[in-house]
């Protein structure tokens, strides 16, 4: 049996996405799944480099690696009136070349910063270090994420909503897109195709078992905040709407992929429907 590598962030929501499959509740047919944890943005530089089977990444960072990774249509996480927040000390006043901490080069809210804020001065750190470089003054303001979102400093104040960036830059009435999942190309398209079910049927049965997932990850400390912010998270971006995209959030990643292209940071303009897996092939070659 093949052993398929499988990388995903260590926040909640991608430990709880993924656990169904490390617990045995869910297998693939020919492969064994060997999962790596990582931030998102060393998975974003990992996913250029080619260096994992199957991958969880910034939607922002696709365009740069769909020659090489099919995007998967399960495991992915949307903003619904929320996502990540610009936040500054409560005593600090932005100037327009304020200098801000970011996640990653390649994030989306670090794609949305830049269309927004082209005059800051950007330096990327690991998500878990930006909150303390905020009140200490190394920068004016960052852009929080994952679980911060919920819990940060009292010293601190949200500066901006990336929520609100994106309802001004798409227009709004579309859901936020922050991260999924990849699949390499290389990989023979039936295997893919089990490959991308067993993520589907994962993420499906853990929403199913949303209880009794929560409760063994928490008491085998796998996850980085209590049972009640856990909770909230997983309301937040581990739900029905992760399990298979949508209509409406092909089109919010079509607006996405169409801002990157139109403010410069993508060669080509790209529609999400193009680069994902032809399930539909396993069921032709059935019949």
């Amino acid at each position: 049996m093949k052993t398929i590598t499988v990388a995903h962030s260590p926040d909640a929501d991608d430990i709880f996405m993924y656990y169904a499959i490390k617990f045995g509740w869910v297998g693939a047919k020919d492969a064994k799944f060997e999962n790596i944890a990582a931030d998102i943005e060393t998975l974003n530089q990992a996913t250029l480099k080619g260096e994992y089977d199957i991958c969880a990444i910034s939607f922002a960072l696709y365009p740069f690696v769909k020659d090489d990774y099919a995007l998967l249509k399960t495991a992915v996480s949307f903003g619904q009136g929320y996502g990540p927040k610009l936040v500054k000390r409560k005593d600090k006043k932005l100037k327009k070349n304020f200098k801000v901490a970011l996640s990653g080069e390649f994030t989306t809210n670090a794609l949305l910063f830049k269309i927004a804020y082209p005059e800051a001065r950007i330096t990327y750190m690991n998500f878990l270090d930006i909150e303390k470089a905020v009140i200490e003054g190394t920068v004016d303001a960052g852009v929080l994420i994952h679980e911060s979102i919920l819990n940060y400093n009292d010293e601190l104040e949200v500066e901006k909503e990336m929520w609100d960036i994106w309802e001004d830059l798409s227009g709004g009435g579309l859901p936020l897109p922050l991260g999924g999942m990849c699949l390499r190309r290389s990989i023979p398209l039936h295997s893919a195709i089990d490959y991308e079910n067993t993520l589907i049927k994962a993420v499906d049965v853990a929403n199913k078992n949303r209880k009794v997932l929560a409760t063994m990850l928490l008491e085998k400390g796998l996850i980085r905040v209590d049972a009640s912010t856990l909770d909230k998270y997983l309301d937040l971006y581990a739900n029905d709407e992760s399990v298979n995209l949508s209509e409406v959030q092909y089109k919010a990643l079509d607006k996405l992929f169409e801002l990157g292209y139109k403010h410069g940071f993508y060669e080509n303009l790209i529609k999400a429907k193009d680069f994902l897996i032809p399930s539909e092939y396993e069921d032709l070659r059935n019949k």
